[in-house]
This record gives C-alpha cells, sequence and structure tokens, in this order.
C-alpha cells in the first residue's frame, strides 16, 4: 500500500483551489444578486412609468376625475420607494404630501426645511435615476417624476457582501474548532502511543530481568540454562516485534500474501500462554473453514491490531469464566474476521465514540487501542473494521473485512 503524504505545495495547492472555488462561488451569487437587482430596479421603473401615464391622463379635461382618483390611489399603493413630482424647474410641488410618496418628514420640519429636504433628495436622484417627464397637450413639461429604488433592493445589494461575512465567521470558526478537535487528538495520541509502548516493553523487559536474576542466582536448580536461554530468546524476539510495530506506525507499511489462519493461531497462542494470568477461565473458540486463507496484509501490523482486539475482548469479560469466539467467513470478493466476546457490552454512546482516541471505559486504560486498530486496518490495508453487533451485558462482536486478492487460493 501506498500512503498517500501532502507535501506543503499539495498543501499549497489545495488551499488555492478552495480559495479560486469559494471565489467562484462569490462572484456567482453577487451576478445573480445583481441581475435580480437589476429586475427589481426594472420594475420599480416601469410601475412609476405606468403612475406617471394615468397622472399624465389625470390632467387632461376629458377624463373622469373620479376614476382617476381611484386608479391613482391603487397605484400610490403598490408603489413602495421614495417619489417626489416636481415642476419643469425641478421644484418640489407644495404641498409635499400630497405630490410625494415613501417620503418621512420629520414632524417639526417647517415647509422651507421640507422643500430643502426634497431638493437634498432629488440630487441625490440624479446621479442614478433619470425622471420621467410629463408633457401638456401643447408639448410643454407639465411634471417631473423623480424617484429612488425601495430599501429591498438596498438589502439585496449588500446581501452577498453580509453572507460572505457570515460565511466567512463561520467557516473560521469551524476551522479553529476541527483543528483545535485535531490537534487535541493528536496530542492524546502520541500521549497515548508513548504510554503503549512502555506498556508493551515493560512485560518482556520485566521477564529479561526475572531471567537474569536467576542465572545471577542460580534460585531455580530445575530450570537449565537452556531453557532460560530459550525463554529469553523468545522475549527478545518479543522485544524486536514491538519496535518492529512502533516504526512502522506513519512509514508506508509493505503488505504481502499471508496466511490469516496461521496469523490468528500465533496471537492466539501468545495469549492463551496469559490468560491464567489474568485470574480467568476463557475459552477461545476458532470457527475456521479453512487452514489456508491468504490476504495481503502487513503481518507485523495487522497481529498488533488482532492482539489489541482480543487484549479488548478478554478485558471486557468481567466473571470469572468467559468465551471468546473468532470466526473467519469468506466469499469471492471478501473475507470477514469476526472476534466476539460475552462481556459486558458496550452502550450506544460507547460504540459511537469507540474508535475516538483518547475514550475508554477502562480505570486504567488510555484509549488508544481501538484508535490504533482503526488506523492499521483502514489506512494501511485499505480495509474496514466497525462493531457489528454490540448491548450492555450481552458481549461485543468486532468485524474486519478485507478483500479477498487471492480467491483462487482459498
Amino acid at each position: 500500500m501506498k500512503i498517500i503524504r501532502l507535501s506543503s505545495s499539495n498543501k499549497w495547492q489545495i488551499k488555492l483551489l478552495f480559495i479560486v472555488v469559494a471565489s467562484i462561488i462569490i462572484f456567482l451569487i453577487m451576478l445573480f444578486t445583481n441581475q435580480l437587482v437589476n429586475e427589481l430596479v426594472q420594475r420599480e421603473k416601469e410601475s412609476i412609468q405606468l403612475f406617471a401615464d394615468v397622472y399624465r391622463r389625470y390632467t387632461s379635461p376629458n377624463t373622469n376625475p373620479e376614476d382617476l382618483d381611484f386608479l391613482v390611489s391603487k397605484l400610490s399603493n403598490l408603489i413602495k420607494f421614495p417619489m417626489i413630482m416636481t415642476d419643469e424647474n425641478d421644484n418640489p410641488i407644495f404641498p409635499f404630501e400630497s405630490y410625494t410618496l415613501n417620503i418621512n418628514f420629520k414632524p417639526q420640519w417647517t415647509t422651507e426645511q421640507k422643500r430643502q429636504y426634497l431638493k437634498k433628495m432629488i440630487s441625490d436622484i440624479k446621479e442614478n435615476y433619470q425622471p420621467i417627464i410629463i408633457y401638456n397637450e401643447n408639448g410643454e413639461i407639465f411634471a417631473k417624476f423623480y424617484y429612488s429604488h425601495s430599501t429591498l433592493i438596498d438589502r439585496l445589494k449588500y446581501f452577498p457582501y453580509i453572507e460572505f461575512l457570515v460565511a466567512f465567521v463561520f467557516l473560521l470558526f469551524a476551522y479553529t474548532a476541527f483543528k483545535n478537535i485535531k490537534k487535541n487528538e493528536e496530542s492524546k495520541l502520541w500521549v497515548g502511543m508513548a504510554k503503549e509502548a512502555a506498556h508493551q516493553l515493560g512485560t518482556p523487559l520485566s521477564s529479561l530481568l526475572a531471567w537474569l536474576e536467576i542465572l545471577n542466582n542460580n534460585e531455580n536448580p530445575s530450570i537449565s540454562p537452556g531453557e532460560i536461554i530459550d525463554e529469553m530468546k523468545q522475549d527478545v524476539e518479543r522485544l524486536q516485534i514491538i519496535s518492529e510495530r512502533f516504526s512502522k506506525i506513519g512509514s508506508p507499511a509493505e503488505r504481502k500474501r499471508e496466511n490469516l489462519v496461521e496469523l490468528l493461531d500465533k496471537v492466539i497462542n501468545y495469549f492463551s500462554k496469559r490468560i491464567p494470568h489474568l485470574g480467568k477461565k476463557i475459552e477461545i473458540v476458532k470457527n475456521f473453514p479453512s487452514s489456508y486463507i491468504f490476504a495481503d496484509i502487513n503481518p507485523i501490523l495487522f497481529s498488533w491490531a488482532l492482539e489489541n482486539l482480543l487484549k479488548n475482548a478478554f478485558e471486557a469479560i468481567e466473571s470469572k469464566e468467559g468465551k471468546v469466539t473468532i470466526t473467519i467467513n469468506q466469499t469471492r470478493k471478501r473475507i470477514q474476521i469476526l472476534i466476539s466476546d460475552n462481556g459486558r457490552g458496550m452502550t450506544a454512546r460507547q460504540k459511537r465514540l469507540a474508535f475516538v482516541p483518547g475514550f475508554t471505559t477502562k480505570t486504567r486504560g488510555w484509549g488508544i487501542g481501538l484508535t490504533f486498530c482503526k488506523r492499521i486496518i483502514e489506512d494501511y490495508h485499505d480495509s474496514k473494521i466497525y462493531i457489528k453487533e454490540t448491548a450492555p451485558g450481552k458481549g461485543t462482536t468486532f468485524a474486519i473485512e478485507l478483500p479477498n486478492k487471492f480467491p483462487q487460493l482459498q
């Protein structure tokens, strides 16, 4: 398996790609909003044009004033933007309240203050919109309608910027939160690795020290030096395995064809010798359909994952007697390994957090055993590990699913 590691240049390329994609999205949002604003402005212009046309008819002596009063009243209710009617010289027509729409005059203002306020508005409006001009029957300018856009358009104009700001703050918060979570998980993982290394090295080292003490003091003459050397050799081999395991973490792991049955037997035999020291009577049941089931694995790392799962299974059994069952199922496409115990089981919350670094239900646990398993199985073997079944008081079943790359050999 090849583990892909991102260089600094690759990371910057990904960041640049993210910025480009985000910029395109923002540009499209602004383009869409601008198009929407233009359509609304056009509709408002058509509304004021209709109002002006109706008003032009209002000035005709042949028009029924009651009908036009009704139309003007209805159209006025539909117009939601500022409108000012002036004479041909751009002077607001008095009384101002009757010839303006959606203009907020302060109650304390004098007539002159209102006039100056309207003139200032007209000057500002001229910068963006041309007035609609009404001509009388002689072709002379009868009145002008100055109008501006509604507050809705103002809001829409600023909406993309507000949206971008909110999205930026949210992404910044999310990035900071995820970075802190990742940093915390990595910290727990490194601390756990250090403790796990000390724990795994401690057992064979303690055993070696004990054998050296026996050799020095000749305390147990019933054990020959040759037997002691054989035991010490096993402890040294164990130390070598531990060293190789930790050296593989973080490095590309070479996989090869291995017999899973043989590998599982070695792990089971290793634990079988240590079960009596746990003060329990645990039956190990093997359900293997064949003596030769081959898989593409790294034996050093894969056996480590199996040891962690079996260790969890043994420790989950709180009674004096228990049973651990190891089953292999296979099809032409996949190989499934099931490790089941009849221990205390897990709650729904414990099941959900089981593979999270630092989470443990043990009083003396470090919460990295299953994290290692997940990384070994998924990252180094492109496979899958999950909790198949569990319930409080009914035990737990872990499942490992591997691709069957050698179906012709099974």
